[in-house]
């Protein structure tokens, strides 16, 4: 085990404040998705503060990676977690999604009340469409460091039909990934190497001694696990008891817990399943509000996962009684994010442990490759979901031997919205401009040509 050097603090010296302080700064710096958000905590944690190592960062990441639910605030806390225990991941966790919840919840209740006014439909008219480019972006990005060889190629091509073309599960596509990656890993280990992420930083402070405070027992991953559970499910009993297991309060506190235990792959595949349930199976948004969702998603702070609080405020918000359809749609918002998020938590401190014990394994490695590819394919089917249902105002669902077809109707066709679009592409794409600077120019030029034609 490699010496801490003379000039680096020890891990005793990171004090709980301090740290406090660097996760307020990481909270306030968390936008661009989870890509940018990795990288603000590598830049901090790994090269400025020299907290971690590169490779217990990568390490823990590609644990997160491998969860359901948002890596980045998973990330947060299991690294909150190496430096303070328990109360450390809750502080690094917590703090990561509180500034998302407080701006989500203000800018649904805006939507909510005034979305038919010219200026809510002014404001969203060209976010949601240069969104589009942001998600194709990470496709792209995704692809280029997941889809390296051939082999990988395929696995996002079959993840995509899969999705796409047969409405398979989504778990079911994630889990074979990763059966075909512990496989691929043993007979072609060169092609299922784990993926790099970059960047390197010698120095660190969270070393093995330092995180041998939690060692990997029944005992207590026992207790974890009952904690935990309460946690998440005592308040959906008590919602069932109080209200009946038919209020859109209950069936979104289940549809959310298992969107917590099913959506592998990060934010991009989280949406790609609950967009479809979310707006074809339950009919608590339409296509155009859930592309609007996303659109605050991406341009508050915290993770993109954040949509599904308007989500859950635009469920209830349609559907109140017996409360006042703000009352239920504040109660939609927060009954949302609790079961979305006590979760997240549990899967890292009942897990962090075990796989500080697993570092270099490369079975995991391999599982984690395949995976990763898949999602690509999986981001690539919510990105031309989207972009259908943008493009066009009627998208006709049809059946021809056992493949789903989405068939725009080209009479409804939204030619503004496609050239706001086509301008986000260009500006990302050809000139290289931020995603932050991107969807103000196109929210700008929506906005114009709304009020100007209203």
């Amino acid at each position: 085990m490699a010496t801490v050097s003379s000039h680096t603090p020890s891990a005793g010296s990171v004090t709980f404040g301090e740290a406090l302080r660097v996760w307020i700064k990481v909270a306030i710096l968390s936008f661009g998705g989870p890509a940018g958000q990795i990288a603000v905590m590598h830049r901090i944690l790994v090269e400025e503060k020299r907290w971690v190592s590169e490779e217990r960062f990568l390490h823990a990441l590609n644990y997160c990676m491998l969860l359901p639910g948002p890596e980045a605030q998973q990330l947060a806390t299991y690294i909150g977690w190496l430096l303070h225990r328990t109360p450390g991941g809750l502080v690094a966790g917590g703090l990561f999604i509180l500034p998302g919840i407080v701006a989500i919840l203000a800018l649904s209740i805006l939507y909510a009340t005034y979305r038919d006014t010219i200026f809510i439909t002014a404001l969203f008219f060209g976010l949601k469409a240069a969104v589009l480019a942001v998600v194709f972006e990470a496709v792209v990005r995704i692809g280029r460091r997941a889809l390296r060889n051939s082999t990988m190629m395929a696995l996002a091509a079959l993840a995509f039909a899969a999705i796409f073309l047969f409405a398979v599960p989504f778990p079911v596509i994630i889990l074979s990934a990763a059966v075909i990656g512990l496989i691929g890993g043993r007979l072609r280990p060169d092609v299922f190497h784990p993926v790099a992420h970059g960047g390197a930083a010698e120095s660190r402070i969270a070393d093995d001694a330092a995180v041998a405070h939690e060692a990997p027992t029944w005992g207590r991953s026992l207790r974890v696990l009952t904690i935990g559970l309460t946690l998440w499910v005592v308040p959906i009993l008590f919602l069932t008891a109080a209200l009946g297991g038919s209020h859109v309060l209950v069936s979104e506190a289940l549809f959310f817990s298992k969107a917590a235990v099913v959506t592998f792959g990060g934010a991009y595949a989280v949406l790609a399943y609950i967009a479809q349930q979310a707006v074809e199976i339950y009919g608590w948004l339409r296509p155009g509000e859930m592309l609007d969702g996303l659109g605050m998603a991406e341009t508050t702070p915290g993770p993109l996962i954040m949509v599904v609080q308007f989500v859950g405020f635009m469920g209830a918000y349609r559907n109140p009684a017996p409360f006042t359809p703000l009352q239920a749609g504040i109660l939609g918002s927060l009954v949302t994010v609790w079961v979305t998020f006590v979760p997240c938590f549990l899967w890292i401190f009942l897990g962090a442990p075990y796989i500080e014990r697993l570092r270099g394994n490369r079975a995991l490695g391999s599982a984690l490759s395949a995976i990763t590819a898949a999602v690509v394919g999986v981001i690539l089917n919510l990105a031309v979901w989207f972009a259908l249902h943008v493009a066009f105002g009627t998208v006709d669902e049809v059946h021809v031997l056992g493949m789903r077809l989405l068939i725009p109707d080209v009479a409804t066709a939204s030619y503004e919205s496609i050239a706001i679009a086509a301008a986000a592409f260009v500006l990302m794409f050809r000139l290289g401009w931020g995603m932050l600077g991107t969807l103000a120019v196109c929210m700008t030029a929506g906005a114009a040509y709304v009020l100007a034609t209203r």
